[in-house]
């Protein structure tokens, strides 16, 4: 056993310490573009290598946030690690130099370093330096030497050598043997440098004398401390057997591709013996220090020396194999020759590339730029030549390309944008195909997440949106549902809606509509009036949550739809006091005499203020009819004696609604002899304030109405009175004093007078052009009335005239001429009058009396 065997785990860390001591510090030198440093093996855990972050220039105080690490491959063990909070590259476990390295030769740990954000890739190579940490051993521990008798002085006995797996220096060295008076020891060196020993015979034999010669043989290495191993040699002197076997050559070479089956045959050995019968047959086998991997891939045929392959090879485990054959006689006292057969090994492409992903970007900013680094991608072959030489590359079709940055070694970045809601993800196939014939590959395929940006606005499923409202709706109520959509995803597709600030009829916005900021569903906050607010326009905003976050706007219009909720109202005649209205007929019209007219407005719209009269209650109905169009009042035929002279008539005006509203109206009709100058309950009315209501348009065509009737009563209030004057000059040459003659009762004009009225008309046969009228009881002055009836009742005008006779003291009452001026007012929940259906022709007078009071002009009495 070797004498250094039993050092403990102390000595050696204290071998260690020495020499870095005498070697100094592993200093760092470049080596192709990358570090490379020295280390003995052996070192505890924890011991310094090199400081990874001053030598590659990095900042110690990011190392760890930015993922500072050293990559390999899986299952591979990690003898070196690095400290992230120094950068210092210490050994986390036991190296072994022979164990790592089993070819022998120098040994190298090959690192790769990946730093992030920014990702960059290093490479650094670690030597392993031998130590001295092994003794030489020998296959046995004892040894027996069988020499013939007959032996010659200088006989040469070649020993068995020791091994020391160290390297250099470290390895077997030099041989010694114990004194003795019989044997010498010569050292020899082979071609490769290593050592062997032969025992040489210095003195002659006799095995009569002495049958059995002990020694001690030891191998001692070179290393500091010297080690070394011991071996004890038995010689048993044998009678002569003088001839030992010869091998053709001392050492034999022989190439084989890794890929031979078992039974291959590797080399045919030939030994030759000189001697005849068992002595010169010679049986071949292995050396005793043959290493057992060599016993598990080759066999050794005894009798023919054949070498045969017994196990798989494998090229990139070991590309050589050294094999030990002995060659003895079978004769007495036979002696074992040695020879060496080297067999190399030839590389065959059986290794197809292997595919790492070392780190992995994932998902990826679709607004990432041009350039961007996904992963990092290793490649490894174990063969070599071209069969070791890999080419990687991706689909086509992909907005990918791979970036060699060292050997092996790819970065996966993007060559052009991206857009998720194109594609949201992509499947990237990575090919490595090696050079080798034929060429093996392998796929890896990566998928590669495309995270959203805020990048797509919302948008709405229509350009505007048109709502129709029914009138008098539930407040709370929802009219409609706005929709928008947005391709981005998750938070950035998430929407809210919301009103944009903006006033409705001096109102804000938000007072008469809400939305639900989720689903879009729009609320009447209030009760709509057509007759109020007939459309109006708000506008929506969708706003996503993303950062920044995005909006788009759109228009809702909102009409209001009408419902018959108005019922008619009856502007003229206007009842007296409370009471029915009342009217004048005279006894003397004729069938088709305009009575009056009856008028009402409906604030309603469309069909829903399309009006129609009917009489629906009257004294006698064969006396008088209504309109249904107009609502003009007419006799039917001539008064009777035997007519009431007072007649009660009840008027119902309905509109087209459905169901249909009405309103009604008395009238109570006083037949006469003679028509009074009293007013009409068919001309004055006036609407309440609350009726004042309009638009700026209606005000404007108001004034300029009543701007219009103010000029055309002041023309005829001039063309009345230059005829009264006419008439009272011709009435002086008749002879009628005016202070004595109110109207010139039984006076008639004469056609000439009609033909030079500005009124151009033709009155009908029998009808007085002119009539006094007196109001029995002391009333008033009879009043001089012209009447001028066209053969239509369009045409027709009834014009009130001024007295023929100075004005009498009892027409100044008060009393009287307040109930002259009086007239009753509509109530105050009378709407606005609906402009959109105009009134027939005949009840526009009224119609615009009616609006030139709202507007607060007086005009003068309703014509009938």
């Amino acid at each position: 056993m070797g004498t250094g065997a039993g050092s403990g785990q102390g000595q050696l860390f204290l071998r260690s310490l020495l020499f870095l001591l005498l070697a100094g510090p592993p200093a760092p030198r470049p080596a192709g573009g990358q570090l490379h440093y020295a280390v003995p093996e052996e070192l505890e855990h924890g011991a310094f290598v090199a400081n990874l972050g001053e030598d590659l220039g990095l900042d110690v105080s990011t190392l760890s946030a930015r993922r500072f690490r050293i990559v390999s491959r899986a299952g591979a063990r990690q003898h070196l690690e690095v400290n992230l909070e120094n950068g210092i590259l210490f050994v986390n476990e036991r190296i072994d130099r022979e164990e790592v390295c089993e070819a022998g030769g120098t040994c190298l740990l090959h690192l790769q370093l990946l730093v992030e954000s920014p990702l960059e890739l290093y490479r650094v190579e670690v030597e392993v330096l031998d130590i001295n940490d092994h003794a030489p051993t020998f296959p046995w521990q004892e040894y027996v030497l069988e020499v013939a008798e007959s032996a010659v002085l200088g006989a040469r006995f070649p020993l068995e050598s020791a091994q020391d797996p160290d390297m250099g220096t470290n390895s077997v060295h030099t041989y010694r043997l114990s004194p003795n008076s019989f044997f010498s020891l010569e050292v020899q060196t082979r071609s490769d440098a290593s050592k062997f020993a032969e025992l040489v015979l210095e003195r002659a034999l006799d095995r009569e004398q002495q049958r059995t010669h002990r020694v001690l043989l030891t191998a001692l290495d070179g290393g500091v401390p010297e080690r070394s191993g011991t071996a004890h040699i038995l010689v048993t002197v044998l009678d002569a057997n003088d001839n030992v076997p010869a091998f053709d050559q001392s050492s034999y070479g022989v190439s084989l591709p890794e890929d031979a089956p078992a039974g291959t045959l590797v080399i045919q050995l030939n030994a030759t013996d000189l001697d005849e019968g068992p002595n010169g047959e010679i049986e071949y086998s292995f050396s005793g220090h043959a290493p057992p991997r060599v016993r598990e891939l080759f066999h050794i045929e005894p009798r023919s020396g054949q070498v045969l392959l017994k196990g798989p090879l494998d090229y990139e485990r070991a590309n050589l194999h050294e094999l030990y054959v002995q060659a003895k006689d079978r004769g007495p006292s036979a002696v074992a020759v040695h020879c060496r057969v080297l067999v190399h090994l030839l590389d065959v492409n059986d290794n197809a590339p292997e595919v790492t992903l070392t780190s992995v970007s994932t998902p990826v900013l679709e607004d990432a730029p041009p350039g961007t680094v996904i992963a990092v991608i290793s490649v490894l072959d174990r063969d070599s030549g071209d069969n070791g030489h890999v080419i990687c590359e991706v689909s086509p079709d992909v907005p990918f390309e791979l970036r060699s940055s060292f050997r092996n070694y790819y970065t996966l970045v993007t060559t052009q944008a991206l857009d998720r809601e194109v594609v949201p993800e992509y499947n990237v196939s990575i090919t490595a195909r090696d050079m080798g014939s034929p060429a093996l590959l392998t796929r890896s395929t990566l998928t590669i997440l495309v995270s959203d940006v805020n990048d797509n606005a919302p948008r709405f499923l229509q350009p505007s949106y048109s709502v129709y409202v029914m009138e008098n709706n539930a407040p709370g109520a929802s009219i409609c549902s706005v929709s928008a959509l947005d391709p981005d995803c998750q938070q950035n597709a998430y929407l809210s809606y919301s009103i944009a600030d903006g006033h409705i009829h001096g109102m804000p916005v938000g007072t008469y509509v809400s939305i639900n900021s989720d689903s879009g569903h729009m609320y009447a906050l209030r009760s709509l009036d057509y007759e109020q607010i007939r459309s109006f326009q708000i506008h929506v905003q969708a706003q996503d949550a993303g950062f920044p976050p995005l909006s788009a706007n759109v228009t809702v219009h909102i009409f209001v739809l009408d419902q018959n909720d108005n019922a008619p109202v009856i502007i003229s005649p206007m009842p007296r006091n409370g009471s029915m209205a009342t009217e004048l007929v005279p006894r003397s019209a004729g069938p088709g005499y305009l009575v009056g007219t009856v008028s009402a407005v409906d604030a309603d719209a469309g069909l829903n203020s399309r009006l129609s009269y009917q009489l629906l209650q009257a004294t006698d109905f064969t006396l008088f009819s209504v309109a249904p169009d107009t609502g003009e009042l007419r006799t039917l035929r001539s008064f009777l004696e035997q007519d009431a002279t007072r007649q009660r008539l009840v008027v119902q005006v309905r509109d087209g609604g459905q169901p249909a509203l009405s309103a009604t109206v008395s009238l109570l009709l006083s037949v006469v002899e003679t028509m009074p100058q009293t007013l009409s309950d068919f001309s004055e009315f006036s609407l309440p304030p609350e009726a004042s209501s309009s638009s700026p348009l209606t005000l404007y065509l108001l004034v300029s109405l009543g701007s219009i009737s103010f000029t055309f009563l002041l023309a005829i209030l001039i063309l009345t009175a230059i005829r009264c004057r006419g008439e009272r000059c011709s009435r002086q040459g008749d002879g009628c004093s005016p202070r004595l003659c109110h109207c010139c009762p039984g006076s008639r004009p004469s056609p000439e007078g009609l033909k030079t009225s500005n009124l151009t008309v033709q009155p009908p046969a029998g009808t007085m052009a002119a009539t006094c009228l007196d109001i029995p009881g002391g009333g008033p002055p009879g009043y001089c009335y012209k009447v001028c009836l066209g053969p239509e009742s369009a045409q027709s005008d009834f014009m009130f005239l001024k007295p023929c006779s100075p004005p009498r003291n009892n027409e100044k009452d008060p009393g009287k001429q307040s109930q002259l001026v009086q007239h009753l007012r509509v109530s105050k929940q009378i709407k606005q009058p609906n402009m959109d259906w105009l009134p027939p022709s005949t009840q526009r007078p009224a119609l615009k009396r009616y609006q030139i009071r709202h507007c607060g002009n007086r005009g003068s009495g309703w014509k009938g």
